[in-house]
């Protein structure tokens, strides 16, 4: 099987689809739900010879199934956040050290070693709960920096300490919090990076990107807010250092498809749901189909323009039923 040393080495699109193909066989074969949904679709994998044909498995059965291809017991599984009202996902990985290695790299090629820096981690709504996969990376980032911290709802310390702080700084904070603190205090942080993670998880009403960065701009007298694109269900993370276009590292690769045909993936420039292939997902699947919606842009970045409606019962989703 790759291992992720091979897979977080790739530096070619040709390496890419290689190790790509290799592992969409391995986990055609040890992934139970994607074999079966890959039975369910009647796709013989050994037909398979194009990255833009590899199946990708609706991100809906992490909530239901149990999507691992790794050997033995997961070492450490990370779920989703949610409102309560519905169901978590859950991420089964057979390494947490292969996790760590994959963030380490990829915040490593957009920002350079975390030591560099300062970060300040404003995350309650992950804080209080267990089981984040952002946490986890946020409490790696903030060791190997040396200075900054996690901070509930004590803004005025979180204010005060930055000020204080001489390095460069990065402020990571989910979008509803860093609303909060920017229209409550609009602190103007000298030498620091503004990084919003994620939506307003119902404690605030939804407003588009643009608004939130416009008012986040303002509030924190910076010129771009920095964004960082995760989820419970992948090992990697894509990053924007403005107008919330996101670039991934190598050995990840977004794909746009017609939302009324899920098999069909658009031509570049064209709007469509977000499939994603994230070879560092070796013990899982790494191929999925998300219910985000974007925009695919001919260097391979991307744009989130936000959520497909209803695409619980769109397209190859309704074969998701058959494996419940």
């Amino acid at each position: 099987m790759i291992n992720i040393n091979d897979i977080l080495h790739i530096d070619t699109p040709e390496k890419f689809s290689a190790c790509a193909l290799n592992l969409f066989r391995f986990q055609a074969e040890h992934c139970a739900p994607y074999r079966r949904y890959i039975e369910l679709l009647k796709i013989a994998p050994t037909t398979i010879t194009r990255v833009e044909d590899i199946p990708m498995l609706p991100i809906e059965l992490f909530k239901s199934e149990d999507v691992y291809s790794g050997e033995g017991t997961p070492e450490i599984i990370f779920t989703s956040s949610n409102t309560g009202s519905t169901v978590a996902s859950r991420h089964l990985m057979a390494s947490a050290e292969d996790y760590r290695k994959t963030f380490l790299t990829a915040f490593t090629q957009f920002y350079d070693d975390p030591s560099k820096w300062s970060i300040y981690g404003l995350l309650p709504n992950y804080l209080e709960r267990e089981g984040s996969s952002l946490v986890f990376m946020v409490d790696e980032l903030i060791r190997r920096a040396g200075r900054g911290g996690f901070y509930l709802n004590d803004y005025e310390r979180l204010i005060a300490d930055m000020e204080a702080d001489d390095k460069p700084k990065i402020l990571l904070g989910v979008s509803y919090a860093l609303w909060d603190l920017a229209e409550r205090y609009a602190p103007k942080l000298s030498d620091t990076i503004i990084m919003e993670t994620g939506g307003m998880k119902g404690r605030r009403k939804e407003i588009s990107k643009r608004e939130l960065h416009d008012i986040l701009c303002r509030g924190f007298g910076v010129e771009a807010i920095h964004s960082e694109y995760g989820m419970a269900e992948l090992s990697s993370q894509a990053y924007s250092t403005g107008e919330g276009i996101f670039r991934t590292p190598a050995w990840m690769r977004v794909l746009v498809r017609d939302i009324n045909d899920p098999f069909d993936h658009t031509p570049q420039g064209m709007r469509g749901g977000i499939d994603i292939i994230d070879l560092a997902n070796i013990s899982s699947c790494a191929f999925i189909q998300t219910q985000d919606m974007g925009q695919l842009y001919p260097d391979g970045s991307f744009k989130i323009e936000g959520r497909i409606a209803g695409s619980d019962i769109r397209g190859c989703n309704l074969l998701v039923h058959d494996l419940l």
